[in-house]
Order: C-alpha cells, then sequence, then structure tokens
C-alpha cells in the first residue's frame, strides 16, 4: 500500500518559490489501477515521481509498505525503487540497444547473469507481443511498440508497483487503447498496483478503480472513478469530464441542469418518457455515456425552457423520477 501524506514540493529560484504539489493525502491500495488526472501544470508529473522519490519532496511523508521512505539511507532506496516500476511519456528506450537489450537492462544494473535476464526478457516480450522484434532497434518500432517496450522493461524485476506518468498521452486512440488494455491485463493477472498519470478521463474511466482530481497543486477531489463521473463536486472534475463542451453549454435563456443516469437506467427511453409526459421540448446541449466498473453510467446537459412555470414542471417530474440531477452554474 501506498501513503502519501501531508506532501508538498516546491522549487526555489533566487527571486521566485513554485508550489508544485501542496498537502496532498491519498491511499493507494494494494492490486488497483488508481488514477491522478488534472490540467497541464496541476502538478501531476511532480507527484508521480516523489512516489518513488525521483522528486525529493519539500514537506511531508511517502510511506510504502508501512515504511515512510523519505528516512531510509540511499542503498536501502536504491533496492526498493526495483519494486517500482516507471514507464513515461516518451518511452525513454536506449537506441542503441534492441528491444531484448533494453528489457534486460534493469536486470543487469541488478547484477543478474546475463542467460537469466535474457529469458526473463524474452517471457515479458512475449507478453506483451513482441518477442519476433526482440532484435529490433528502437527506430524500427511504432509508438505503440515502443510503449510497450517500455513497459516490459519497467516489469523486468517484477515490481510491487507500476507509475505511469502520461504513458498514452503521445499515442492515437486505438493505440492507447490496446496500451490500456495491457496495463489491465497485467493488473489482472500479475495483481501489480498501478498508478495512472493522466490529463485525459477517457483513460481514467477506460482501467481505473479509483481516481484523484488534482487542480492548482491540491487534490480537489477524489473517490470511485463512477462516483466522480456521475457526480462531480469541483469545477475541475466538471471541466475535465466535459472537455471541450464548453462553447455548446451557452445558455440562451432558461436554467441549465445536469442530469445523470445509473446504469440500471441508463439505456431506458427517460427523457423521452419525461418530454411524452410533460409535453414540454427541452434543449439537449451535450449527452455521453461510458462504461465504467462494467456498466453503462449515462450524463446529459440540458437546457430547461426560459419560462418558469414550464421549468419547474420538468423539475418536479425529475424530482419524482430514477434520475439524478442538479442544476448547473
Amino acid at each position: 500500500m501506498i501513503e502519501l501524506k501531508n506532501l508538498g514540493k516546491k522549487y526555489k529560484s533566487k527571486n521566485l518559490e513554485i508550489v508544485a504539489i501542496e498537502d496532498v493525502n491519498l491511499t493507494i491500495k494494494d492490486g488497483e489501477i488508481y488514477g491522478i488526472i488534472g490540467l497541464s501544470g496541476a502538478g501531476k508529473s511532480t507527484l508521480v515521481r516523489c512516489i518513488n522519490l525521483l522528486e525529493i519532496p519539500t514537506l511531508g511523508q511517502v510511506i510504502i509498505d508501512g515504511e515512510d521512505i523519505t528516512k531510509i539511507s540511499r542503498k536501502k532506496l536504491l533496492e526498493l525503487r526495483r519494486s517500482i516500476g516507471m514507464i513515461f511519456q516518451g518511452f525513454n528506450l536506449l537506441e542503441q540497444r534492441t528491444v531484448i537489450r533494453n528489457v534486460m537492462f534493469p536486470l543487469e544494473i541488478a547484477g543478474e547473469k546475463l542467460d537469466k535476464a535474457k529469458t526473463r526478457a524474452m517471457e515479458l516480450l512475449k507478453l506483451i507481443g513482441l518477442e519476433d522484434r526482440a532484435s529490433s532497434y528502437p527506430s524500427q518500432l511504432s509508438g505503440g511498440q515502443k510503449q510497450r517496450v517500455a513497459i516490459a522493461r519497467a516489469l523486468a524485476t517484477n515490481p510491487k508497483y507500476l507509475l505511469c506518468d502520461e504513458a498514452t498521452s503521445a499515442l492515437d486512440p486505438n493505440t492507447t487503447r490496446s496500451i490500456l488494455d495491457l496495463l489491465k491485463q497485467i493488473n489482472d493477472t500479475m495483481g501489480v498496483t498501478i498508478i495512472v498519470i493522466t490529463h485525459e478521463m477517457r483513460v481514467i474511466d477506460q482501467i481505473c478503480d479509483r481516481v484523484a482530481v488534482l487542480d492548482q497543486s491540491r487534490i480537489a477531489e477524489e473517490g470511485k472513478v463512477s462516483e466522480v463521473f456521475i457526480n462531480p463536486k469541483s469545477k475541475i472534475a466538471k471541466e475535465l469530464i466535459f472537455p471541450d463542451k464548453k462553447a455548446n453549454f451557452e445558455i440562451h435563456g432558461g436554467r441549465r441542469i445536469r442530469l445523470t443516469f445509473h446504469p440500471d437506467y441508463s439505456m431506458e427511453p427517460l427523457i423521452s418518457e419525461m418530454i411524452l409526459e410533460c409535453q414540454i421540448p427541452i434543449s439537449i446541449l451535450f449527452a455521453d455515456i461510458k462504461e465504467i466498473d462494467g456498466g453503462s453510467y449515462g450524463q446529459m446537459i440540458v437546457e430547461l425552457p426560459s419560462e418558469n412555470k414550464d421549468a419547474e414542471k420538468i423539475i418536479t417530474w425529475l424530482t419524482n423520477s430514477v434520475i439524478e440531477w442538479q442544476e448547473e452554474v
């Protein structure tokens, strides 16, 4: 288990102090896929690098399996890092090494015998579906293939934890999906705890169990992915769930409300029933449905009629329905 307590990181120059993260408190349970999402500059990458002390926190504790690693020796920290794999947006492969030698690299550093290192590397290349590219060089691979090799390399030392820092942001949607499926497979079959850093909600809702939303260096909200999706409490969470849709949210006279649909009702024609029963039209500004935790969760932004009597009739119907709703401000 990973616990972050009152974690803070500041960068100082001669005349300037930059707060990267501030008072972060998180608990990441063994075996889960935990997402940390935020806009660029929110402090996501700094936060994940504090977990393995690639960045040394200014304040607070990083507790891994009950031990505060900010207080351990350099030698013990190096040993601990073998249990924490990491993959990056830019792949960070060694261009002069073949695919198999890239995967072997952490084992060579750890002093493993070459024949055992090669056997382990081939096992991992088979896992990621690239055993036929063992002798290729990174320049001969696609972006998705490079990231698969980076994942295999991160798994070489049998880590308990895997940190993914924007690991799919340089990839196209189809390749992103395949990489996320691979991470889910690794989590399911190997029990590796995975921490995913991203600015994309589609990454979070595809594979994560829980999510923390980071905004301006602080945690804005945290919870199960389905709960945050259905009922985002912070402004930043709403912006991330509704990316690039703000232009469609302009109000033309009526109030704007957000409707959410749980899996039991997401496929039912509830909006049609509401319009037919109330005999009042509404404007749909945005609608979406996502598969999260094996269920279909729906959401919709609608604009009520400008006539107050008609708007209240809609509100009364919604209040007595299974649809959850809240007014958007």
